[in-house]
């Protein structure tokens, strides 16, 4: 038989499960575009950082240039990991008690 403190944690924690679990199907719906070369490369990445399209201008493609292509889709494949990663930062501090405290939170989604 739990105790009522036992209880109350045991609550908290079914709470935060969902919340979490809430927030994971928030970010895996969400759609964030990174860019490079003015929008020569697009990235488009779901809010857990999964690579969902890349677009690259045909003109970029038609200079031919190699190098070139592939710094760009580097490029904006780190700004949409980087949004992304900002997205599920904010998400999870809304859905972990502990974030609300000011400690930095792990990478767990």
């Amino acid at each position: 038989m739990l105790n009522p403190f036992q209880k109350m944690i045991e609550s908290q924690l079914q709470g935060v499960h969902r919340q979490m679990t809430d927030a994971a199907e928030e970010l895996r719906a969400l759609e964030i575009v990174g860019s490079a070369g003015g929008g020569a490369v697009k990235v488009t990445v779901s809010g857990l950082g999964e690579i969902l399209e890349i677009t690259i201008d045909p003109q970029v493609i038609a200079a031919g240039e190699c190098d070139l292509i592939q710094d760009l889709v580097c490029a904006g494949v780190r700004e949409a990991m980087r949004k992304a990663s900002e997205m599920k930062r904010a998400k999870l501090s809304e859905a972990l008690p502990l974030a609300g405290l000011g400690m930095e939170l792990p990478d767990i989604l």
